[in-house]
């Protein structure tokens, strides 16, 4: 039996709008076991950010049970909700969030500034390590100017490892992102699934989930599917389909 990462257990959100009450999630359960990648996918409108928030910790819902690594999110200070964050979760967006003046490297190794149990030396290896793992270790000193937007993400990628996450969660992390640099990141996410990297990706590309496998699915507040993807799509295999750019 494979460990549980996330639970959800009849979540709400609410939000309230002058007069009005509008309902965000309606009161939706899911697990994500260890090792699963799944899509969450659903329009504008479906309640997938507001899903997304209360999963990265950044939005507690206003009734319903999340856990995390068999945390209980519920009564958490703020501290600790931070701590959360910053040790259990790997956080990677649409906009890539990197500091404009650093280099790949020194963006990589931000996330453990912060914890004091990580002398400077390992933070380097490790942040060297992560950048490895996306391919980017001949790029490690360039800053995100002198970098393309799919390299611009895989330093958010590496970013997002260095902590060593329970779970990787990506906001729209293809976005900005040409097909075929959609494919080359998609990849790199394949890939650290199969070293059993726990990945929770929000979408509204429906391309984009037929590299994961599971998919579930919103609609006004509710999850409407839930299914495993019986036809995993490689997004190498894919990426060799596309036509070769000229240069």
């Amino acid at each position: 039996m494979s460990k549980e990462i996330i639970k959800i257990e009849d979540i709400t959100r609410d939000f309230t709008m002058g007069a009005e009450r509008v309902r965000a999630l309606r009161g939706i359960s899911f697990t994500i076991n260890e090792g699963e990648f799944v899509t969450i996918m659903g329009s504008s409108g479906s309640g997938k950010s507001t899903l997304l928030n209360i999963l990265g910790c950044l939005d507690q819902p206003t009734s319903g049970l999340y856990e995390i690594d068999g945390i209980k999110v519920k009564n958490l200070s703020r501290n600790e909700l931070a701590t959360i964050r910053n040790e259990k979760i790997g956080f990677i967006f649409q906009s890539y969030n990197l500091l404009a003046r650093t280099s790949a490297l020194e963006n990589v190794e931000l996330p453990l500034i912060y914890n004091s149990k990580i002398s400077t030396e390992e933070r380097r290896e490790r942040a060297i390590k992560a950048l490895k793992m996306v391919g980017l270790e001949d790029r490690m000193d360039h800053t995100p100017s002198q970098l393309s937007g799919g390299q611009q993400q895989r330093v958010a990628i590496a970013r997002s490892l260095v902590n060593n996450p329970v779970m990787i969660l990506a906001d729209e992390a293809t976005g900005n992102l040409d097909t075929r640099t959609a494919y080359e990141i998609m990849s790199i996410f394949q890939d650290l699934n199969e070293q059993g990297i726990t990945i929770a990706f929000v979408t509204h590309e429906e391309d984009i989930a037929t590299f994961s496998s599971r998919t579930i699915v919103l609609k006004d507040g509710n999850i409407i599917q839930d299914y495993k993807n019986e036809n995993v799509q490689s997004a190498e295999e894919e990426l060799a389909k596309l036509p070769k750019e000229n240069h």
